[in-house]
C-alpha cells in the first residue's frame, strides 16, 4: 500500500491519532451530561401553538441563536425539530458569521456524519458527503442538484443551511440517500435593520458586503432587503485568483395579515482558479507550488435566478404555500493536472506526464411547488395534513474537452502554455422533466407521541443526447417512495424516535434508479434550563441498484449495494449567556456488497470511520470604556480513509484547529478576527493515483462591521 504521508513519522501519526481520540471523548463527555438532568413532567397534555405555513418552515432568529427549534427540512411541512422522528441539523446564520464560514463546506464542517475537504486542492465544486454519501441540495424545498458538479453557492444569501441526516425522498424528491441540504433564502423583514463589512487577510483577500432592508410603506404591507458581497482575492497556490460578486434583492408584499407575496432575484458571478493540479507522488511540496498552466487555469460561473413565494392563511387551520423559481447559468472550467507521477519516486527522474482537462456548460432550471397544510384537532389527536405537487423542467447544455498536455520537470518547471482550440471528446444535452405529488401526514396524541407518514410518487422522464459521439439514451420512470417515523416524549426535554424512509434518484438517462433506504433510532434532549439540542442516533442505511460507473459513486454495476450503519452524536448549546458549545461525533461501518472481489467488503471511498469535532465561544461582557471581547476555538478530526473504492490508498487521521476573536468597539461596531487552520496543519486529503491533493492550509481574516 502506498503511504499517504510518507513524510510523517510513525510517532507523529501516533502522536495525532491521541490528539484524536481525546477530542472524540472530549466531544462525547461534553454532550452526554445533560441527558442526565431530564426532568420527569407531571403529565398534564399541552395544546401545540398553531404552525402557520412557512416558505422556511422554521419561526427562529437565526441571527441571534446557534439553536434552532424548528425546521422544515424533513418535508414541507413546518415542525419542531424536538419531536420529528428525524436526524435535523440547523446552522444558523449566527454560526455562519462567528466561524466567518465563506463556502458551503465551511458551513457544514462542525455538523455530525458531514464529511468536508476530501478533494484538497479542487475548488470547482462543494465537496461535501452525508453519512458517507453526495447530497443533493435544495433551496426553500425546491430541488438544485447535487454539490458534486453543482454550483458553489454564497452562504452570506442564507438565513440558515438545514442538514438532514439519511433518506428521504418524500420530502422534497428525488434524491441520494446520505441526506439532503436545504438552503433557506434571507427574505425582507416587517422592520429596518442592517449591515455593512469589510474583510482583509490571507492571500490578499479583499471583501466587503452589506445585507439591510425596512418598510418601503408605514403599515408595513411592503418591505425590501438587499444582499450583497465583492470579493477579490488569490487562492493558496501560485497563479491562482478567487474573485466574485454576488447581489441578491426581495421584496415582501402583506397585502393582508394572511397573505404574503415574496420575490428574490439574486446574482452569482465567480471568476477563479479550478484547481492546483496536484503535486507528484513521492513528494512532500509547499502547497502554493503550481504545475500546471497558468495560461489554461479558469472556473467560472454565471448565474442569474429568479424566486417567488407566496403564503396564505384561509383560517380553520387551512393553509397554502407555493414556490417557484428560474434559474439560467453558464460555467466552464480548464486546467491542466499530473495524472502520472510515479516518475518522482526515482530521484533520477523528476518529470510527470500531464494532461488538459476543460467543460463548459450551461444551463436553466424552472421548477414550481404548491401544497396546502390542514390542522385541526379532535379529542387528544391534532392533525397536521400536508398535500402538494411539484414540477420541475431541466436543461442543460454541456462539452468537456481532454487531451495530453506536456510533461513537466518538477524539479525545475518551465510552462507549455494552454492546449490551443480543442474539440469535445464528448457532449451532453440533457432533458429532465420531473412531476410527483406527495402527502404528509402527523398525529400528535396527547401532546406526547407524534406519528409520521411520509408518500410520494415522482414521475421522471430523461433525455441525454451525445452530439459528438452521437449517441442518445432516454427512460420513463414512475417511483413510490414512503417514510414513516414514530417519536415518543419521555419527558418534557427527553424524546425518543424510530423512523424509516426510502430515497429514489436516477444517476443518467439510460440507467435504472438508484434507491435508498434507512432504518434509525434516536434520542433528543431538550433542556428547559437553557437553549439546546442534541441528539443521538443510529442507523443502517443502504444505497442499492447501482447500474453505473459514472461519478459521484464511481462504482461498477456489478455492486450489489453500499452499506453504511452508524452513530451519530451532536449538540449545540448555550450552557450561559456568555458560553456556547457545538460538538459532534459520528462513527460509519462502510461496506460494498459486489459481485466480484474487485470491491467486495471494501470500504466506500473518502468515507472515514470515525471524525469528531468540538466549537466553543466565551464571551467576556465589557466593563466601562471595554466593550464585549468573545473567543472562539475548536477543533475538527477527521479519521483515515481510503481515496479508492479498490482500498489501494488511504489517508492518515488529522486534526485541525480554527479560532476566532471578536471585540465591540463601540455599540452597533465590531471588530472580528478568525483564523482557520491554526498551526498550518498539513495533510494528504486525495490521492488519485496520479497525484497529492493537500488540505486547505492556514487563513487569517480581519473583519470590520457596523449594524444598525
Amino acid at each position: 500500500m502506498i503511504s499517504a504521508i510518507p513524510s510523517h513519522s510513525t510517532t507523529q501519526a501516533l502522536l495525532r491519532y491521541r490528539t484524536a481520540t481525546l477530542l472524540g471523548c472530549t466531544a462525547v463527555i461534553a454532550l452526554l451530561p445533560a441527558f442526565a438532568l431530564a426532568q420527569e413532567t407531571n403529565g398534564d397534555a399541552t395544546v401545540l401553538e398553531t404552525i402557520t405555513i412557512q416558505g422556511s418552515g422554521q419561526s427562529d432568529n437565526d441571527s441571534k441563536s446557534i439553536v434552532a427549534e424548528r425546521s422544515s427540512a424533513v418535508g414541507k411541512m413546518p415542525g419542531e425539530i424536538f419531536t420529528t422522528p428525524a436526524t435535523v441539523s440547523v446552522v444558523t446564520s449566527k454560526e455562519i458569521e462567528q466561524r466567518k464560514a465563506d463556502s458551503i463546506e465551511q458551513v457544514v464542517q462542525y455538523t455530525a456524519g458531514v464529511t468536508t475537504d476530501y478533494y484538497g486542492s479542487d475548488e470547482r465544486y462543494d465537496y461535501v458527503k452525508i453519512r458517507g454519501f453526495t447530497p443533493f441540495t435544495y433551496r426553500d424545498g425546491l430541488m438544485v442538484g447535487r454539490t458534486w458538479t453543482g454550483v458553489k453557492e454564497e452562504p452570506y444569501g442564507f438565513e440558515r443551511v438545514e442538514v438532514l441526516k439519511g433518506a428521504n425522498s418524500t420530502g422534497f424528491g428525488v434524491s441520494d440517500p446520505g441526506g439532503a441540504i436545504n438552503y433557506v433564502t434571507k427574505k425582507p423583514r416587517s422592520e429596518r435593520f442592517g449591515e455593512l463589512y469589510g474583510t482583509t487577510g490571507s492571500y490578499a483577500h479583499k471583501e466587503a458586503g452589506f445585507d439591510f432592508g425596512d418598510n418601503l410603506t408605514e403599515d408595513d404591507t411592503l418591505s425590501y432587503r438587499l444582499t450583497g458581497k465583492f470579493e477579490r482575492s488569490d487562492g493558496e497556490f501560485d497563479f491562482s485568483n478567487n474573485d466574485e460578486n454576488f447581489v441578491q434583492g426581495g421584496l415582501t408584499w402583506r397585502p393582508t395579515d394572511a397573505t404574503s407575496l415574496t420575490f428574490v432575484f439574486d446574482h452569482l458571478d465567480r471568476d477563479g482558479t479550478p484547481s492546483s493540479g496536484g503535486h507528484p507522488l513521492f513528494t512532500d511540496f509547499n502547497r502554493d507550488r503550481f504545475f500546471g498552466e497558468p495560461s489554461y487555469n479558469y472556473d467560472t460561473t454565471n448565474r442569474n435566478t429568479y424566486s417567488v413565494m407566496l403564503e396564505h392563511d384561509f383560517g380553520n387551520g387551512l393553509s397554502f404555500g407555493s414556490n417557484t423559481r428560474y434559474s439560467k447559468s453558464r460555467n466552464g472550467f480548464g486546467y491542466t493536472y499530473i495524472y502520472d507521477g510515479v516518475g518522482a519516486g526515482d530521484p533520477a527522474n523528476t518529470l510527470v506526464d500531464r494532461n488538459y482537462f476543460g467543460s463548459d456548460g450551461s444551463a436553466e432550471h424552472f421548477i414550481t411547488d404548491a401544497h396546502f397544510l390542514y390542522e385541526t384537532e379532535f379529542a387528544q389527536v391534532e392533525s397536521r395534513t400536508l398535500v402538494g405537487a411539484d414540477y420541475s423542467n431541466f436543461n442543460s447544455r454541456g462539452a468537456n474537452y481532454y487531451t495530453s498536455a506536456p510533461q513537466i520537470d518538477f524539479a525545475n518547471p518551465v510552462f507549455a502554455g494552454g492546449p490551443g482550440p480543442l474539440s469535445p471528446f464528448s457532449s451532453s444535452n440533457k432533458d429532465q422533466v420531473n412531476g410527483g405529488i406527495y402527502l404528509q401526514q402527523d398525529l400528535i396524541f396527547s401532546d406526547r407521541v407524534t406519528a409520521s407518514l411520509g408518500l410520494r410518487n415522482d414521475w421522471l422522464d430523461l433525455k441525454d443526447v451525445d452530439p459528438t459521439n452521437s449517441t442518445a439514451e432516454s427512460g420513463s420512470y414512475s417511483e413510490l417512495s414512503k417514510r414513516i417515523g414514530l417519536s415518543y416524549k419521555l419527558t418534557d426535554e427527553l424524546a425518543t424516535y424510530v423512523s424509516y424512509a426510502e430515497s429514489v434518484a436516477p444517476p443518467s438517462a439510460g440507467s435504472e434508479p438508484t434507491y435508498g433506504k434507512q432504518y434509525e433510532v434516536g434520542i433528543k434532549y431538550r433542556p428547559d434550563s437553557m437553549p439546546a439540542l442534541i441528539t443521538a442516533s443510529i442507523y443502517d442505511l443502504t444505497l442499492e441498484n447501482i447500474t453505473t460507473y459514472e461519478a459521484p459513486v464511481y462504482l461498477a454495476n456489478t455492486v450489489k449495494e453500499v452499506r453504511h450503519r452508524g452513530f451519530d452524536l451532536e449538540g449545540k448549546l448555550e450552557l450561559t449567556s456568555n458560553v456556547n458549545l457545538i460538538g459532534a461525533y459520528s462513527y460509519i461501518d462502510s461496506k460494498i456488497v459486489d459481485t466480484g472481489p474487485t470491491y467486495n467488503g471494501k470500504r466506500f471511498a473518502q468515507v472515514p470511520e470515525h471524525m469528531a469535532s468540538l466549537w466553543s465561544t466565551y464571551t467576556l461582557e465589557g466593563s466601562g470604556e471595554r466593550g464585549d471581547m468573545t473567543f472562539g476555538a475548536g477543533a475538527r478530526f477527521t479519521g483515515s480513509y481510503y481515496f479508492d473504492n479498490a482500498n489501494t490508498r488511504k489517508s492518515k487521521g488529522a486534526v485541525v484547529f480554527d479560532a476566532s476573536f471578536s471585540y465591540n468597539i463601540r455599540e452597533n461596531t465590531s471588530f472580528q478576527l478568525n483564523v482557520n487552520n491554526v498551526f498550518d496543519e498539513k495533510h494528504i486529503a486525495n490521492n488519485d493515483g496520479g497525484a497529492l491533493y493537500y488540505n486547505p492550509g492556514r487563513t487569517i481574516y480581519a473583519t470590520l462591521r457596523q449594524t444598525w
